[in-house]
């Protein structure tokens, strides 16, 4: 086996090709495996191994905001406590003045709770966002 996959002549060619080369010239039982445990064993083999995947394109960063309000952020803190049947928060964050308001909500925020919130505590002082961001 180290003849035909790690000397100058075979280069460490991976498990299918040094089958190939020992069953031309050996064979005795359960070979492939043997060959199989030899090769991912290889220190070399496992260096060397090639990425097989397209490589990932570079991060791209938001846009800055040009003015307070234009772009927000939006999440949820939940598992609180119940405090006044109240037990999440929605957090809403200005992207250019990093102004944060937390809003109280129940446990389960359904859509329509979610926007009417929204309504009352973001769009009635600093009207409506062109962009919001959230998970």
């Amino acid at each position: 086996m180290t003849e035909c996959h790690d000397s100058k002549w075979a280069g460490h060619p991976g498990m299918h090709r040094t089958l190939a080369l020992v069953t031309d010239q050996y064979y005795w039982p359960h070979m492939d495996r043997d060959i199989e445990a030899y090769v991912k064993t290889c220190l070399i083999c496992q260096q060397d191994k090639v990425e097989t995947k397209k490589p990932m394109g570079l991060l791209q960063p938001l846009p800055i905001p040009e003015r307070p309000w234009e772009s927000i952020s939006l999440d949820f803190i939940i598992g609180l406590p119940n405090t006044d049947n109240c037990s999440s928060i929605m957090v809403v964050v200005d992207r250019f003045s990093k102004y944060a308001t937390f809003i109280p909500a129940s446990k389960v925020c359904p859509a329509e709770e979610a926007a009417r919130l929204f309504l009352k505590h973001v769009v009635k002082y600093w009207g409506i966002p062109k962009t919001i961001i959230s998970d």
